[in-house]
């Protein structure tokens, strides 16, 4: 099969004269096809499971609040001690391959492993259908990337053009989970890849609108999130907008770290994984007594805040224990996204901004959803870095103009404002990717006041034939620095210079490093010089250091410049 696969590419290739850039557009919306169908499959499943465990299938919310308590608390923790027998089993195949998409495609060769993924992604149906806040979207991008890295190992696609093709199988799966096949594509180019250069956007966006044409295709398609119409907003307004920009900015950072901390306190814990994810649901489920709304994703919430009117304590005390419940699940460590929850965290938040600028100026903003709607993209932008990602999926969502403004505002200022604060993101590529800007911006910010060590081998004027040979011989230089009374460079002494007297001192006995010295044989650099100054100093002169000094005009010797540390700095930057 693998062979007759990559011969019918071959031969496809050469009856339409298709280069590699056409080849790669045409493989992506194959993997657009097969990354909407696995994430049917997913859903299906859910649905599936549901109707076994209840009878019925649909939102997780209303299916806790028909259930009786002590299934309420049990669902989840059965739930969850299974998922963990999934997730051990799961990890027997570890040494396969990558199990995660974003690493297969940043730092991998693409190659995903297929046992552990679909193990993993079992664990993850059995933590949601049984309640668990969590979200879908998670295993659906990683099913439909896993099925983007085998159709690829079948092509026997080289890995550069592999991990492309992994990445339009994420692309396809985000786009199939939320309906908005350009914000798919911006997401896994904006946050995965890095960049976005046509080479890799193309073929990412072509497999997530084949993916979405698919969804289409098939009955249950739905928009993810019914907006209500988004009125126009007032100059004087956008202000406020900025003011939630602010906040979701703030918010999520914090949001983030709670998920961490949660994160930190299991693994301390040291249980076994089936007993932790069993306590993360058993805690879920004692919540879900009062307050049903933890159960799931926050979907079916998020879509009730939009569409009716909620006293601000009751958003407040779903918020507090959505984010409690969210912290607990992923904590645990149960397989799935935290994407939808975000969402609901800022819409839930945004609805309370909204209530809050209604007492103050009662009939002059806007009805609470509108800043729900803003806040899920602001919140988004924040905690992913991700603004034009969470721009494009509120957009896609509403299909209105008139958020663009306000929902465009709040999501640079909310990004810019978390990034101030620790520059954190809820995927760990990002951090370590924000990472190595601030330090390749510390690098290009370094001068060469930063990388002086000292001379060692500096002698003045008046040194004697034999205390140049004994710096010559403790340390195994070239050169010697020499400098007046004063300490100001004058030159050097090269020890090729000495070796033709060195056997013979008595010949010489007055001779002083002044009689030996070379003016302007090394080129000297200064404490203001840039890297790539510098190395142009060193690639006049190939030693190993050269003399740094104060300025030309007053040359007073600080020590030396080595290039190894020159170029460490330098190709950190690179």
């Amino acid at each position: 099969m693998p062979i007759l696969l990559r011969d019918i590419a071959i031969y496809l290739k050469r009856l339409f004269r298709l280069s590699e850039a056409h080849l790669m557009l045409l493989c992506a919306a194959v993997v657009g096809v097969i990354g909407a169908v696995s994430t049917i499959a997913f859903r299906d499943s859910l649905a599936g499971l549901q109707r076994l465990l209840v009878g019925h299938s649909g939102s997780l919310v209303e299916m806790a609040k028909v259930l009786p308590w002590e299934m309420r608390v049990l669902l989840p923790t059965a739930g969850g001690i299974v998922a963990g027998v999934f997730l051990v089993l799961a990890k027997r195949y570890a040494k396969e391959a990558k199990s995660d998409y974003m690493e297969a495609v940043v730092v991998g060769d693409g190659h995903l492993s297929v046992r552990q993924n679909l193990l993993r992604s079992i664990s993850s149906l059995c933590t949601i259908v049984t309640g668990g806040s969590i979200g879908r979207e998670g295993a659906m991008v990683q099913l439909a990337a896993t099925c983007a890295s085998v159709v690829g190992r079948i092509g026997r696609f080289e890995p550069s053009r592999l991990r492309l093709l992994v990445a339009c199988g994420a692309a396809a799966g985000l786009a199939s989970a939320y309906n908005a096949p350009i914000a798919g594509a911006f997401f896994i180019t904006e946050i995965v890849l890095g960049s976005i250069a046509m080479s890799s956007f193309g073929p990412v966006l072509v497999a997530a609108v084949v993916a979405n044409i698919t969804m289409r295709e098939f009955p249950g398609y739905q928009p993810a999130y019914e907006m209500p119409t988004f009125q126009a907003i007032a100059d004087v307004e956008v202000v406020l907008f900025i003011g939630l920009g602010i906040l979701a900015g703030i918010c999520a950072p914090q949001f983030l770290r709670i998920l961490d901390f949660s994160k930190r306190q299991f693994q301390k814990s040291g249980l076994p994984l089936p007993v932790r994810l069993g306590l993360g649901g058993l805690l879920v489920g004692i919540m879900s007594v009062w307050v049903p709304q933890v159960w799931g994703n926050g979907y079916s919430v998020v879509n009730s805040l939009l569409h009716e009117q909620w006293v601000w304590s009751a958003v407040l005390m779903v918020l507090a224990f959505k984010l409690v419940a969210t912290a607990l699940t992923t904590g645990s460590g149960a397989v799935g996204g935290v994407f939808t929850p975000t969402l609901f965290m800022g819409a839930a938040m945004g609805y309370l901004f909204g209530l809050g600028m209604q007492l103050l100026w009662p009939g002059a903003v806007s009805q609470p959803f509108a800043y729900a709607m803003v806040g899920m993209g602001a919140f988004l932008a924040a905690a992913t870095s991700a603004p034009m990602m969470a721009i494009l999926m509120i957009f896609e969502m509403t299909l209105s103009y008139q958020i663009m403004l306000p929902l465009m505002l709040s999501c640079v200022v909310a990004y810019f404002i978390a990034r101030s604060i620790d520059g954190t993101s809820m995927y760990e590529i990002v951090i370590k990717r924000n990472q190595e800007e601030k330090e390749k911006l510390r690098l290009r910010q370094t001068q060469m006041r930063d990388l002086i060590k000292p001379a060692e081998t500096v002698l003045p004027l008046t040194a004697s034939l034999e205390d140049m040979t004994r710096i010559f011989i403790e340390h195994s230089a070239k050169y010697l620095y020499i400098v007046d009374a004063a300490n100001l460079y004058q030159g050097v002494v090269a020890l090729q210079d000495l070796t033709l007297i060195l056997t013979d001192k008595q010949a010489h006995p007055d001779k002083t490093a002044a009689d030996f010295l070379r003016h302007d044989f090394l080129p000297v650099i200064t404490p203001e010089m840039s890297l790539s100054e510098a190395l142009q100093r060193f690639l006049q002169h190939q030693g190993e250091r050269l003399p740094i000094v104060q300025s030309v005009e007053a040359p007073v010797l600080l020590g030396a410049i080595y290039k190894t540390s020159l170029l460490d700095a330098y190709y950190r930057l690179s």
